[in-house]
């Protein structure tokens, strides 16, 4: 399910920049999920999996993604995308642009009878607005705005797309600000005990 590179570098990058493509308006009906891995260096590896969201879809949803049931019938449920993908998103925090992605992964959970995903959720709208805050109100910090603002190139409504576009988010946002607004995770075996 992995492509061989990202299961090679699992717990080797700096962060995972997530998105989720839903097939109606219930939160989730998850179908696409979309990943794009950051390595140290700055290098981004992307991959997308379809999912069953074992729902109908939405004739909206699909003329905004282009996924129909036709396209997600043999593809796994999102149990089974989640405990494969589980391994390769816990050692680092997960970059989401707005916060609907941790909503519909929960959401899902829910749904399939699954603990709550433990994930350090970032928001790349929230480093979006530090480093560019004259959009506020001219435009604001979707990522609509953003492909044009940035000069970014992807096609917006693929997850992996999608996912990428907010990894180059951060990561023009860092640029500009001079220094990392994503901080990796630390280890348990390393954290200092919390004094009471």
């Amino acid at each position: 399910m992995l492509p061989p590179k990202v299961a090679a570098s699992i717990g080797h990058y700096r962060f995972i920049a997530f998105d989720v493509e839903t097939a109606c308006n219930l939160s989730h009906s998850i179908c696409q999920v979309g990943l794009a891995c950051v390595d140290h260096f700055g290098q981004i590896d992307t991959f997308s999996l379809l999912v069953n969201p074992r729902c109908a879809y939405s004739s909206f949803n699909t003329q905004l993604h282009g996924i129909d049931a036709s396209k997600t019938a043999r593809a796994p449920d999102f149990a089974e995308v989640i405990a494969k993908l589980l391994p390769l998103m816990q050692p680092q925090p997960i970059v989401q642009h707005s916060t609907f992605d941790q909503r519909a992964v929960n959401a899902a959970a829910l749904h399939y009878h699954l603990p709550t995903p433990p994930l350090v959720w970032v928001n790349s709208v929230t480093i979006a607005r530090k480093a560019w805050p004259e959009w506020l109100g001219q435009g604001g910090h979707g990522l609509g705005h953003l492909k044009k603002g940035l000069g970014l190139s992807f096609n917006h409504h693929d997850a992996g797309e999608d996912a990428r576009a907010a990894a180059q988010v951060v990561l023009l946002a860092e640029q500009k600000l001079g220094r990392p607004t994503v901080e990796p995770l630390v280890p348990k075996a390393l954290r200092k005990p919390r004094a009471d």
